[in-house]
């Protein structure tokens, strides 16, 4: 555990170096896609100690100056799969956008899907004594929350303090400089498989590049796509990627939950790819120009060519019916919505003042998907586009870009992580469950 804090904050020294350098690069790892921005930064002195709640808190203005896609390749269900493969794409994008930058980048910030994510609400507290709150008892009393025995082999990705109360006053963002007898927190914790990590920073490294930070892809793509009384009164975020679909639930401007299910867009394009018996390319395109998931009487007379290559003049010149593209895709797409669907109950959404739920990433584009989707998880729902970054070229604004957006803003303005403060050495979290999903409990 030690040894996480440790490495989270170094990371984070390597981030405010790379934005006092004024120059950054992100990078959205995809299972379909590999995506790199580059950021200029407008102000040298980006942080400022002491400005907010977190040692790293403080407001970075920046513009996109570079950006760059391609395939992604070895990559399955949002994890590296094959090393070298990985390597190549992250090579490619990343010096596609130093080209169009002008600028050599050393630093990187990636996000990833996958890892089978994990959530955990904690709680602590200190007693203070009638004495005003230091940044030092913030650090304790973050120290003081029950780490649960989240197993081997998983690594804290996330963990944020949500709520902080001083007394019997409750939902504090700042406490400091307040007086009180007993000030306590709760923190929202985000686990995932620890290979996943380790092998992404080896193949950022094996690219010569530095890793100064990592985020949950449904995290980033939340921040990119709510909007703020979104954020505040309570929404969830369903991030559909090519591998998986990332679901993410905010409260109060802070992630209070975390899951993912591993189906995503091109689990749909595969099953026209075998449905139809047509190459994965030709089934990614029919899906992109010709898909959707409600048939009307029209789409029985709308006939979609099957181009082939195959050779075979017969097999090569046949058509399909729109009606049987849907019938084809849409069960697949009702299986990822049932899977939300349990992950969102699971989590207890429906307890919540607000309901919301926003569609984004590239899967979200299926005409008709908010409609079936508002059925299947009986909420109001709406389509998500990131939002608006200084500099971002248009190709990059659609749903497919929201991860990489809210990566560019987690940049920017990182939220405050249990590693921003210091921490006294003999307070080192203790671990039990028990108190560990008090939170949930008093909260849900």
């Amino acid at each position: 555990m030690i040894e996480l804090y440790e490495t989270q904050r170094a990371m984070r020294g390597l981030r405010k170096a790379a934005l006092q350098r004024g120059v950054i690069a992100i990078l959205d790892v995809g299972t379909s896609k590999i995506a790199c921005l580059v950021l200029r930064f407008d102000r040298t002195d980006a942080f400022v100690e002491g400005e907010d709640i977190g040692s790293m808190a403080g407001q970075a203005g920046f513009r996109v100056v570079g950006a760059a896609t391609t395939r992604s390749r070895g990559v399955r269900f949002g994890e590296i799969d094959a090393m070298a493969e990985t390597e190549r794409a992250i090579r490619t994008v990343v010096q596609a956008a130093q080209k169009m930058a002008g600028v050599r980048v050393d630093h990187v910030i990636a996000t990833f899907s996958g890892a089978r994510p994990r959530s955990y609400g904690l709680a602590g507290a200190v007693e203070l004594d009638g004495q005003q709150v230091s940044e030092e008892d913030i650090g304790s009393v973050l120290a003081s929350c029950d780490v649960p025995d989240y197993g081997a082999g998983r690594e804290v990705l996330h963990a944020q303090p949500v709520n902080f109360a001083l007394d019997h006053r409750s939902g504090l963002n700042d406490p400091r400089g307040q007086i009180g007898n007993t000030l306590s927190c709760d923190m929202h914790m985000l686990t995932v498989d620890a290979s996943v990590i380790q092998n992404l920073a080896y193949c950022i490294k094996r690219c010569d590049l530095e890793l100064a930070g990592v985020a949950s892809s449904a995290y980033v793509s939340g921040t990119a796509a709510l909007i703020e009384d979104e954020k505040e009164l309570g929404a969830a975020c369903i991030d559909m990627g090519g591998g998986t679909t990332g679901v993410s639930i905010f409260m109060r401007k802070h992630m209070i939950y975390a899951d993912s299910v591993r189906m995503g867009g091109d689990h749909v394009t595969s099953d026209i790819s075998m449905g139809l018996q047509v190459p994965m390319t030709t089934a990614e395109r029919i899906k992109t120009f010709h898909g959707g998931v409600y048939a009307t009487g029209m789409d029985d007379r709308e006939l979609i060519d099957l181009d082939g290559d195959s050779g075979d003049w017969e097999h090569d010149r046949r058509t399909v019916s729109r009606t049987e593209l849907i019938g084809i895709m849409r069960p697949r797409v009702e299986e990822i919505l049932e899977e939300v669907r349990a992950r969102l109950d699971a989590a207890g959404f429906d307890h919540m003042p607000s309901q919301q739920i926003v569609l984004t990433g590239g899967g979200s584009q299926i005409p008709g998907l908010d409609g079936l989707a508002s059925k299947i998880l009986g909420q109001q729902v709406r389509l998500g586009r990131p939002l608006r970054v200084h500099g971002l070229p248009q190709a990059a604004t659609g749903p497919g870009f929201a991860s990489a957006v809210g990566l560019c803003c987690f940049a920017a303005h990182p939220q405050d992580e249990w590693w921003d403060f210091d921490m006294p050495v003999e307070r080192y979290p203790a671990r039990s469950l028990q108190r560990a999903m008090k939170w949930f409990k008093d909260n849900w």
